[in-house]
């Protein structure tokens, strides 16, 4: 397996292997260059977006954005984000159609060794450079949530489809379907269900 496939199989690799930090700062670039553009720039906005997130086209992105890789990253149709997403996609990114992102929400896969000698730079003779061991897992979003402002996302949690989580959330473990689910760390509370619906609250009409 190359470094690049180690990263994607939630696999110790090397961040700073050729390959793989050539992705990552070609994704960056194509970050600050989303984030240069503004609303209006919609045709400009889809050529960054159809290299840096090519599943991305139908969503609507309103940037700064912050991807490492970005194609790591799939949406489904008709997403909405909000400002100051990032994502560090070292491992698949699957989210769902018809997701709302609120501002500031982060989703973060990477995870390093909890042994202060193994999270250390070290220098490998090998490839005559400075790096370090990385490794991450997976996160995935279902269809039809939104996901609240300052929200986090860790890595290996799933989010189940129909679900609110409630803003500054930090997401651990997975949150099954139809579930308002808060706090830190994050807990499903109760189920959604048609008492929830705006239709029976008449303050709001």
């Amino acid at each position: 397996m190359t470094e690049y496939e180690k990263m994607l199989a939630g696999k110790i690799y090397d961040p700073n292997e050729e390959e793989v930090m050539r992705r990552r700062v070609r994704a960056h670039e194509l970050c600050k260059l989303y984030n240069d553009t503004l609303e209006t720039e919609t045709d400009k906005r889809k050529e960054i977006l159809a290299e840096l997130l090519p599943s991305a086209i139908d969503a609507c992105i309103q940037g700064p954005i912050f991807f490492d890789y970005g194609v790591n990253t799939t949406f489904g149709k008709g997403c909405y984000v909000n400002f100051n997403f990032t994502v560090l996609d070292v491992c698949p990114v699957t989210i769902g159609d018809n997701v709302f992102i609120g501002p500031n929400v982060s989703i973060l896969p990477p995870k390093h060794p909890l042994l202060a000698e193994e999270r250390k730079m070290y220098f490998d003779k090998n490839k005559g450079y400075v790096t370090d061991k990385e490794y991450g897992a997976p996160v995935s979003i279902g269809n039809d949530c939104w996901i609240a402002g300052n929200v986090t996302v860790l890595a290996g949690a799933r989010i189940g489809s129909g679900c609110v989580v409630g803003a500054g959330s930090v997401v651990t473990k997975d949150i099954p379907d139809g579930y308002l689910a808060y706090g830190n760390p994050c807990r499903p509370i109760r189920k959604i269900t048609e008492k929830d619906s705006v239709e029976s609250k008449p303050e709001l009409w």
